[in-house]
């Protein structure tokens, strides 16, 4: 498959009051279509600086990149168009229904009224929140709300989706049904997903392909099979196992970096 994301030499760097941290410091990445990419690493690594310049949230310091046969730079109006980004924190209104939160989604987008009614019961349909329409977004489990995340995300038909850490905070049933929730969007629509988590188990079962970031490098990539035979050391190591081996290797000292990376 063509790539999807690539990147050359992608950094970002932020400027405290005493110094100059580099959050991001030269990443080279290939994304193919039709992939669930496993974005992997401890918190403060750059995972999430990195989603962020790749959704056009951040411009980068230095680097390339395209996205969705876009360029970052020159084009970030037509990434937004091709992408759905699901945010950590999440954007649902808890005072509005998920019909009403899934109508304005498709408006925003500039859906007439007749098609933005269409494309909420279409959306709640597919992920399975068709019985909660008429339901306060506040009365939602965590797993529901996070189906409606995605489903906002998913209201343009983008081709790639990026989701930052998302069941972070749910309990393992929900957990396991984002899981197959993530994998159905693959299988079915033949989309990108681009998916940060620090969840090895989460990693090891969901990701087709796995890139291990720290101190804001690649450190490791290939699939969850790969990493563990390489690093893992013994068979039927887990991915843990391979995981410490990976970042252990890193040589250079961890940079105090903001709280946002």
């Amino acid at each position: 498959m063509p790539a999807v994301i690539q990147t050359s030499g992608l950094t970002r760097t932020f400027q405290t009051k005493n110094r100059t941290v580099e959050a991001v410091r030269g990443i080279d990445l290939t994304v193919r279509g039709g992939e669930i990419l496993g974005f992997l690493g401890p918190n403060g690594a750059g995972k999430t600086t990195t989603l962020r310049m790749l959704t056009t949230l951040l411009p980068p310091t230095s680097g390339s990149a395209t996205v969705a046969g876009h360029d970052l730079a020159r084009d970030p109006r037509g990434v937004r168009a091709r992408i759905g980004y699901v945010a950590q924190s999440g954007g649902v209104d808890p005072t509005v229904t998920v019909r009403e939160e899934l109508t304005t989604q498709a408006r925003l987008y500039r859906l007439p009224r007749p098609e933005a009614a269409a494309r909420a019961e279409e959306l709640a349909g597919e992920l399975g929140l068709a019985e909660l329409l008429d339901r306060k977004c506040a009365a939602l489990s965590g797993g529901q709300r996070r189906r409606l995340d995605i489903a906002m995300g998913l209201t343009h038909r983008p081709g790639v989706l990026f989701l930052d850490e998302p069941t972070t905070g749910l309990d393992p049933g929900s957990r396991a049904a984002l899981w197959e929730l993530i994998r159905h969007l693959r299988d079915s629509r033949g989309m990108t997903v681009f998916l940060t988590t620090h969840y090895l188990d989460e990693a090891d079962a969901l990701a087709d392909r796995l890139v291990v970031v720290d101190q804001g490098r690649i450190v490791a990539e290939g699939t969850p099979a790969e990493l563990k035979s390489t690093y893992g050391g013994s068979p039927g190591a887990s991915l843990q196992d391979a995981f410490l081996a990976v970042t252990g290797r890193s040589p250079a000292p961890r940079a105090e970096t903001p709280a946002a990376v």
